[in-house]
């Protein structure tokens, strides 16, 4: 089984522009995240799939300065962005699949990834199989601690099947939209220590930037020293 990570990162964020290059305890956002992510053991490849626009030329040209895999496609279609991004990295391996990170995600986690892929790997079948642990839906996991993995052949069919344009931005929603058609899994984290649904770790608004801005974390530092700098929701 090949398994690649696609990182979906831009810079043209409405609610907090140019998101990826804030500096976060001295390195831009896009930095944790890929550091983080490379953590995971049982990954191939790790690209970050941008837009090709001019705006995020400046995203490009830092993470190639970075010796960073980067590909490029279309903006506002990141569903196709995504397949041509996997099928190039898959270079027609028969057995690719593929880990969907959201760049917003900056304290996703490598060992929370490799549990998502080993939990997939379990399935008998594969078909039309959809594993996640990115959100607190029907688990315990935080907000932003982990991903969602498909196979290649489940993202092409997404391709053909996708025609709302709000379903090709948020790439893997038409599953979450036609539960029917595919395997739909999740799981909780294996340390109980980790089981807080109520925490919000991912990167969307000025107000998530302040609060991890705020907190005393370093790119190396693990799940189990972040969660309890959260209280507990009352």
């Amino acid at each position: 089984m090949y398994v690649i990570a696609l990182i979906q990162a831009r810079l043209g964020s409405n609610r907090l522009p140019c998101k990826m290059m804030l500096d976060l305890h001295g390195l831009p956002i896009i930095d944790w995240v890929v550091r983080r992510v490379s953590k995971a053991h049982l990954l191939d490849r790790v690209i970050v799939a941008i837009p090709d626009g001019e705006l995020d030329d400046v995203l490009n040209l830092h993470l190639q300065k970075q010796g960073i895999a980067v590909f490029r496609g279309p903006e506002n279609d990141v569903l196709k962005r995504f397949v041509l991004a996997a099928e190039e990295a898959a270079d027609k391996r028969l057995d690719a699949h593929v880990v969907r990170v959201c760049a917003d995600n900056p304290l996703i986690w490598g060992a929370e990834i490799d549990n998502l892929i080993r939990r997939y790997m379990q399935l008998t079948d594969k078909k039309n199989a959809y594993v996640y642990n990115h959100i607190p839906r029907n688990n315990l996991y935080p907000d932003g601690l982990g991903a969602e993995i498909v196979s290649l052949d489940t993202l092409r069919l997404l391709d053909e099947k996708t025609t709302r344009p709000e379903q090709r931005e948020h790439c893997l929603s038409y599953i979450w939209d036609n539960p029917g058609d595919f395997l739909i899994s999740t799981f909780d984290p294996e340390d109980v220590r980790l089981r807080r649904p109520d925490i919000k770790l991912d990167l969307d608004k000025p107000e998530d930037y302040r609060r991890l801005a705020l907190l005393p974390i370093k790119p190396e530092t693990a799940p189990l020293d972040i969660v309890p700098l959260f209280p507990p929701a009352p």
